[in-house]
């Protein structure tokens, strides 16, 4: 495990497993709440990804990374996908209990923002990040106001993770001599092109993290007579954010509303209206053959499912930050990282908003004398 200058490892011993969480050397563990902020990674990911931001935040702050199950150093032990991401969430809520951590700003990324809204639907908590979050409804085979395609969710979960990726995971392959290696899927789809950085052997490393056991990466699958002939299983982390068993736009109906920052970067390739990695929009592309068409196999509107949640959040009471970054990919806290931060800070109350409108400027004339 790659650890940065003033970052520390350890394994939390919960109830429920054994959870490797990252720390800030000097972090004060009697921090209050509010200046208390839990980092959650996204799939194929581990706590990792996010050292950089961990460095650069402010000293008096303590900031926590949490490896999910099945991911990092954290036991890989099996995923019960039918409860969506709540292994996830109950997981880092046992971790947090260990901690002394009663509440704090959440941090999610991707599958990672699927888990904080869970965790928000059973806990309180001070406010949620969410950064290029997995739709409210789960990753593929859904309408816009999250209605399914199909009963069976044909074309979601664990069957739609390419076979030969998975086996580079588990060759523990750091190559980029093909598309499918980690390295080449990093550069593709985690950034944006142009994106580069000292520290991708890392970035590397935590996804080879990922355990391909049974149970954990992606999960099992079984056969359907729908397009395109796969659903998903009872297991596995791509299961879990199937809109057979994932669903957490009930956080509209929440009684406390944390405030909620939703940051995204404008080229994200994973998690947009037209996602690389949703089956529908790669069979309208003709990438995946035999796709039935638009009325039956539409793609998922990402973006447009998770504004249109936040809206309602808003609309109910909710306070909802929209920050797009333009250009930036699915990793926005490494490829802007003074945006993210700013944003962050801000958000959790850190540093003041500027006023809007601004106030007006006033004129100091000084003689010569002074």
């Amino acid at each position: 495990m790659t650890l940065f200058d003033g970052i520390t490892a350890r394994l939390i011993e919960t109830d429920r497993l054994g959870v490797n969480v990252l720390e800030r050397v000097g972090d004060d563990p009697s921090t209050p709440p509010e200046h208390t902020v839990v980092l959650v990674h996204g799939n194929v990911a581990s706590s990792l990804f996010w050292q950089e931001i961990m460095q650069d935040l402010p000293s008096d702050l303590r900031v926590v990374a949490v490896d999910l199950r099945g991911f990092g150093r954290t036991e890989h032990t099996p995923i019960d996908a039918t409860r969506g991401v709540r292994d996830f969430s109950d997981d880092l809520h046992a971790t947090l209990e260990a901690l002394g951590i009663a509440s704090a700003h959440l941090v999610g990324w991707s599958l990672g923002g699927g888990v904080v809204l869970q965790y928000a639907l059973d806990h309180p908590v001070l406010s949620l990040t969410l950064q290029s979050p997995v739709s409210p409804y789960g990753f593929g085979g859904t309408r816009r106001d999250g209605s399914r395609l199909d009963d069976e969710g044909a074309g979601t979960g664990a069957g739609a993770a390419n076979p030969d990726f998975v086996q580079r995971l588990t060759d523990g392959d750091t190559s980029a001599d093909a598309p499918t290696s980690p390295r080449s899927v990093f550069r593709s789809t985690y950034v944006a092109p142009g994106y580069t950085s000292e520290h991708e052997d890392v970035w590397v490393e935590a996804m080879l993290s990922t355990s391909t056991a049974v149970g954990n990466y992606p999960g099992e699958s079984v056969t359907t007579a729908a397009w395109p002939g796969f659903a998903p299983g009872r297991t596995g982390a791509l299961n879990t954010l199937s809109p057979l068993f994932f669903d957490v736009s009930g956080i509209v109906d929440l009684a406390d509303k944390p405030p909620v920052l939703w940051i995204y970067g404008t080229a994200d390739a994973i998690v947009s209206d037209a996602s690389f990695s949703d089956v529908n929009h790669l069979g309208a592309l003709g990438v995946v053959p035999g796709w039935p068409g638009d009325e039956i196999a539409p793609a998922q509107p990402m973006v447009s499912q998770t504004r249109d949640v936040l809206s309602a959040y808003a609309a109910r009471g909710g306070e909802v930050t929209e920050v797009p970054v333009e250009g930036a990919g699915h990793s926005v806290h490494l490829e802007r990282p003074s945006a993210f931060r700013r944003a962050l800070l801000t958000h959790i109350g850190y540093v003041g908003r500027p006023a809007d409108p601004a106030p007006p400027t006033e004129a100091i004339i000084l003689r010569s004398a002074d």
